[in-house]
């Protein structure tokens, strides 16, 4: 693999390491926040805590736009401008309704971020490498949790303005990665789909030196001749990767993986841990999540991404019927953090892992904007809903019941993988779209 590819998708994956940073980064705050402002449940979960996820569901659906429009590149510099302006805000914010808005520009960051990055390090990647590459995603988003999880515990003390700190330090590295993200070069595949073609070549030149690139465009050539002019991804052609692109993000939400990494401190609370312990539960959370997702990136290139569903399917179905049961019939707190960690390594090492690789292949070359649009938004839609939810369905319908549902609809998702889901390791983009698009 050649050292330039590897800087450039560590560069662009930097997104993910502030997606994760601002997703979670809001633990730690939440609770002391809703004490401060005298917020309902409803109010808290929808507004304070629900207007970031709503931002990320706009900026997944929109995201598309100038992921096709303006580049991979320049969407990825204008997201890091998004991150900084709503830290910095945040940080800043006196009430509940103009810290909802900086955090809401915030969540447009991580929806465009979810579209940008994986597209981008997809179309640089050597197909044998592509998976562990458009991992870094991934693994650069629980490094981002995990971080969130440190900083949130290591100033959780100091002071009445704790929480702040905690939503404003994200500034620091939101400002560096907008910066270097001005390295990295242009999208080949990209500039080839709007007639650029000596960029393209050059670009190419350096991924991949020992490749002719004319081969390259000659295979996009093919794919955009069986195109027409203003198509797009909700035509019958492409139906099976749009069920695909759905399904597989409805049952990432539905696996409650957002839902533990926004209230894991309030979780770790109601089945009895102290706050303290709690909150360093939650680092082992973060630390559990950082290992296994390093497996699945190891992994996924040579088990390939079915396999890894099928790993987190069974794992998900165990580890939530677990958690589940434990509030049922009132176990010890202390195994909670166990089957919490259960879970979030099945999560890590499946789900975690594929989700972004997996809908950055599925889509040809002149609809990997709007295809992966249209999957994250899905992801984004039910990220809002089931958090925001979460609060209410504690306090009426009971925790233990809650996960039960999560657990029941992982044995669909193991149905899907069974039944539906394609093998993609290994093969090029435009070999891919042959195989799916029929």
């Amino acid at each position: 693999m050649s050292k330039k590819i590897l800087i450039w998708s560590i560069t662009a994956a930097l997104a993910g390491f502030l997606f994760g940073f601002d997703t979670v980064v809001i633990s730690g705050a939440e609770k002391k926040l809703q004490l401060l402002w005298g917020s309902s449940d409803m109010f808290h979960g929808v507004v304070v805590i629900g207007m970031a996820l709503w931002g990320t569901v706009i900026g997944a659906f929109f995201g598309g736009i100038p992921t096709n429009k303006l580049g991979r590149k320049k969407t990825l510099v204008w997201i890091g401008v998004l991150y900084t302006i709503s830290a910095l805000g945040s940080a800043l914010a006196n009430d509940p309704i103009t810290f909802a808005v900086f955090r809401f520009i915030g969540g447009l960051g991580v929806g465009a971020s979810t579209i940008a990055a994986p597209a981008y390090i997809s179309e640089i990647a050597p197909a044998k490498d592509r998976g562990k590459l458009v991992g870094l995603y991934q693994f650069n988003i629980v490094f981002g949790i995990l971080v969130a999880f440190l900083s949130n515990y290591l100033l959780i003390n100091i002071g009445e303005n704790a929480w702040r700190w905690m939503v404003g330090v994200e500034a620091i590295p939101a400002a560096i990665y907008t910066l270097i993200v001005f390295t990295v070069p242009r999208s080949p595949r990209w500039l080839l789909t709007k007639f650029r073609k000596s960029e393209a070549v050059s670009v190419l030149q350096v991924i991949n030196p020992d490749q002719d690139p004319e081969k390259l465009m000659m295979e996009i050539k093919i794919e955009m001749e069986n195109t027409v002019p203003n198509e797009n991804i909700f035509l019958k052609k492409y139906r099976y990767p749009l069920i695909l692109a759905f399904l597989i993000a409805f049952f990432n939400q539905l696996s409650g993986i957002n839902a533990l990494l926004y209230y894991a401190p309030r979780i770790l609370a109601e089945a009895g841990l102290e706050e303290s312990s709690a909150l360093l539960s939650s680092i082992g959370v973060g630390v559990t999540n950082l290992i296994f997702t390093l497996l699945g990136i190891y992994l996924i290139d040579r088990l390939g991404r079915k396999q890894l569903m099928y790993i987190c399917s069974f794992g998900y179905i165990i580890s939530l019927s677990l958690v589940s049961a434990s509030f049922f019939l009132s176990w010890s707190s202390g195994a909670m953090p166990i089957f919490l960690f259960m879970f979030i390594a099945a999560h890590a090492i499946g789900q975690g892992t594929v989700i972004w690789v997996f809908i950055s292949e599925i889509f040809p070359n002149h609809l990997r904007g709007s295809g992966q649009s249209f999957g994250s938004s899905v992801h984004w839609v039910l990220a809002a809903v089931v958090p925001s939810l979460v609060p209410v369905l504690f306090s009426t319908i009971g925790a233990g019941m809650v996960f039960l549902i999560f657990a029941i609809m992982m044995i669909f998702q193991l149905l899907f993988v069974i039944f539906m889901m394609p093998e993609t390791k290994g093969v090029s983009l435009e070999e891919l779209s042959k195989k799916i698009i029929k």
